[in-house]
């Protein structure tokens, strides 16, 4: 049985890790399976977005320990794993995590890396490595500080405590929260709203927004404009507006 389940719904391609004996524990050979899906994803024009999800128990449970116990210093320089993240982190489409019961460690991290995360109210987020004697290592520490803002992310990495679905959402970490029977449903709905936009819009709407976490507010308006003013040029600017006027929906080409 394959570690990562793929399904498309129309434009929507779905991704559900499927490791239940191991709670969806993130290996390298899952993260590499995900990353080539995406990759894939990438580059077909009839896929809009992408969800990842677990199941109603758990999106993933944290990192492989059998596998990282087996990595000594040196082995833990020259992992693979780094890259692999950075593939997933490479994704220009918009990419939503679905989650429902667990998302520890790195399953916490990929949620975090996701442009949307839509939780269930059993979910339950954090970084419990402390705990083990280590500490986040996929952008666990960076990502989760921009989302929840100093205090919060301090006292989750510093003492490996989880939040609950309802905290991490008034944090400002989830965007929705729903029956966890339902959160896959709701992450697709969402999911298929995106992609029913330009493919050229949504990539220059992702890039601006992820660059609002890395440079000053000016070099961010400056790129924004930049980025605006290149999708004039593109017919897909030209169908919107043209679709707007004539009060019909819009053909977006990704041209």
């Amino acid at each position: 049985m394959s570690e990562l389940v793929k399904s498309l719904h129309e434009r929507v391609l779905l991704l559900t890790l499927n490791r239940p004996q191991a709670r969806n524990a993130l290996n390298n050979a899952l993260l590499t399976q995900i990353a080539d899906a995406l990759d894939a994803a990438q580059q077909d024009s009839s896929i809009g977005a992408v969800v990842i999800t677990g199941n109603e128990r758990c999106f993933a449970a944290g990192a492989d320990l059998q596998e990282m116990a087996e990595k000594d210093l040196a082995a833990t320089l020259s992992d693979i794993r780094p890259r692999i993240w950075a593939r997933i982190d490479a994704f220009t489409k918009p990419l939503i995590a679905a989650v429902n019961g667990y998302a520890l460690g790195a399953g916490c991290e990929m949620a975090l890396l996701c442009d949307v995360v839509v939780a269930g109210d059993n979910a339950s987020f954090g970084l419990p490595e402390i705990t083990l004697g280590i500490m986040p290592g996929a952008g666990g520490t960076q990502r989760l500080i921009r989302a929840v803002g100093k205090s919060l992310a301090t006292q989750m990495v510093l003492t490996g405590k989880a939040i609950n679905a309802q905290r991490a959402q008034q944090a400002g970490l989830v965007s929705e929260v729903h029956p966890a029977e339902l959160t896959t449903e709701y992450a697709l709905t969402l999911a298929a709203q995106m992609a029913k936009h330009s493919p050229l819009a949504l990539q220059a709407a992702k890039q601006a927004l992820r660059q609002s976490q890395e440079v000053s507010l000016s070099a961010g308006l400056a790129q924004e404009r930049q980025l605006f003013t290149l999708l004039s040029a593109t017919d897909d600017r030209r169908e919107g507006i043209a679709a707007f006027l004539a009060k019909r929906q819009p053909d977006f080409k990704g041209r």
